[in-house]
């Protein structure tokens, strides 16, 4: 019971710091799930962050899910959901009723205006973080390559590059070139 809290307490703590989305939250979700708790490595966090992007819902909430099935099932799943959900929905039930009366003040402006400057940060650094453990030799390179072209040069869903990369990787496998 006291880890199924513990999945609870650390994704309500990852809910609240999480600003601008879940691309934003996963430097905060490194930093807890696999520098300070242990319960995935980087890949892994990698790969559920990637299933998080290609099943439906909110990327932050599917990863939190995964998680917490990892370590303690259904259970652990549905602890570490509402631990994500919970602070986003306090929050915005506290700020529904004043942000429409506030959003014209400049200093509100102002404020949203260098929140997605930092934003921007944190995600350039868990993008950082995640080539370094993600691109290793130049078949990884190939791959990204292909999908930052696909994302770049086209308008269509993630989903397809998701797939495509995976196939690439299997078939990089089947082939004998990727080494384990």
């Amino acid at each position: 019971m006291k880890e199924l809290w513990m999945l609870l307490i650390t994704f309500a703590k990852v809910g609240v710091m999480t600003f601008g989305g879940g691309m934003a939250m996963l430097p905060i979700l490194q930093r807890e799930v696999v520098e300070n708790r242990g319960w995935a490595t980087e890949a892994e966090l990698a790969d559920y962050f990637a299933i998080g992007q290609c099943t439906p819902g909110i990327i932050a909430v599917n990863t939190a899910t995964f998680i917490g099935q990892k370590r303690r099932g259904l259970l652990g799943a549905i602890f570490a959901t509402i631990g994500m959900v919970l602070p986003s929905l306090v929050i915005i039930m506290a700020l529904a009723g004043i942000i429409g009366q506030i959003s014209h003040i400049a200093a509100v402006k102002h404020a949203f205006a260098g929140i997605r400057v930092c934003v921007c940060v944190l995600i350039f650094n868990a993008v950082v973080k995640l080539w370094r453990s993600a691109v290793k030799d130049g078949k990884a390179l190939l791959i990204f390559a292909a999908v930052l072209a696909l994302s770049l040069l086209t308008d269509i869903t993630p989903v397809v590059p998701v797939l495509a990369a995976a196939l690439a990787g299997i078939l990089i496998k089947v082939a004998g070139g990727a080494k384990k």
